[in-house]
């Protein structure tokens, strides 16, 4: 299968700066050499616990953020390199779910006018075209069109969501990040919203970049699952092998921690101690080794690469075999 996004190498600093000549003192490395490939058609979860830098991949792969090196190749092109005027371009087949669904509104606008900016910026349809696209777009994502001369706080978390779902979708994208789509839902209201994206991406053939950090959420929607830990990649693999038969000590301690909804039966628990570190000084070698029940000597000095132990699986760990 054809890969349509193809990341290399990503790096994305922060620069500290400080002192009289406010310099740059230190960096905060919230993504480091991170690569990775998403198929055509293919739903990519995004795992890791907060400050692992999910957020930060999926905005630098849309130029939300500016990458400090490293290549996006995305249909053949390296989107990194384009000049702002060609970027605009590409903005209609790449486009992002907020997690918050009521700071990405804006409160001051009709839902008609939210959904309608992008319409309008990409000059699709005429004026009354971008009216029944909007109404069809409410209704897909299952809001009625009465609702379209309505303000955003008028609406319900998981309603607002459904509006940023039927922006996103407004130009027809290609691949959309969604980045913690329900995290700030009900959990009630999370599963329905979850299914709506798996429903939308059958309609609309997305491809797409899930970011969570619940991983029983990743599990009902992806094909992939890529995990995530201090700005670098532990573990990928196809869903199903993934939770069947996790090969990372990280990623069998976020699996470890998932609640199982089956009474008498119980898990052996791996408890991380500690926090994790901070991105602007992290640990030598595996960044994970301060915190690693497995951890020996060579994990100080020796930083693992993604090394293929199955059919599409791959782990960043010098222990594997």
């Amino acid at each position: 299968m054809t890969a349509l996004l193809q990341v290399k190498d990503l790096k994305k600093y922060f620069p500290i700066r400080g002192g009289i000549l406010n310099r740059v003192v230190n960096n905060v490395q919230a993504v480091n050499d991170v690569s990775f490939g998403v198929r055509e058609g293919e739903v990519v979860g995004l795992v890791g616990e907060s400050g692992s830098g999910k957020t930060t991949v999926g905005r630098t792969l849309l130029r939300l953020e500016e990458a400090t090196s490293g290549t996006v190749t995305f249909d053949g092109t390296d989107i990194l390199t384009l000049p702002k005027e060609d970027m605009r371009k590409f903005r209609k087949r790449m486009q992002i779910i907020f997690q918050d669904p009521y700071a990405s509104l804006n409160p001051r606008e009709k839902i008609r006018t939210v959904i309608g900016h992008a319409l309008t910026q990409h000059q699709i349809g005429t004026p009354e075209d971008r009216e029944d696209r909007i109404v069809r777009l409410l209704e897909q994502v299952g809001l009625s069109a009465d609702y379209m001369d309505r303000f955003p706080h008028e609406f319900s978390g998981g309603q607002r969501q459904r509006i940023g779902i039927a922006r996103a979708l407004a130009v027809d994208p290609d691949f959309v990040v969604a980045d913690e789509p329900v995290s700030a839902l009900d959990v009630s209201i999370q599963a329905q919203v979850i299914n709506l994206l798996d429903d939308l991406r059958g309609q609309f053939n997305l491809t797409m970049l899930f970011i969570a950090h619940d991983l029983a959420v990743v599990e009902h929607i992806c094909d992939r699952v890529i995990v995530m830990y201090l700005g670098r990649i532990m573990e990928i693999a196809p869903a199903g092998t993934l939770y069947s038969a996790p090969n990372h000590p990280y990623t069998q301690a976020l699996l470890s921690a998932v609640p199982i909804p089956k009474p008498g039966r119980k898990l052996a628990r791996v408890v991380l101690k500690g926090d994790i570190p901070s991105p602007i000084n992290p640990p030598s070698g595996c960044v994970f080794r301060t915190r690693c029940p497995l951890a020996v000597a060579d994990c100080a000095a020796v930083v693992p690469v993604l090394k293929q132990i199955g059919s599409d699986h791959f782990s960043a760990c010098i222990l594997t075999a």
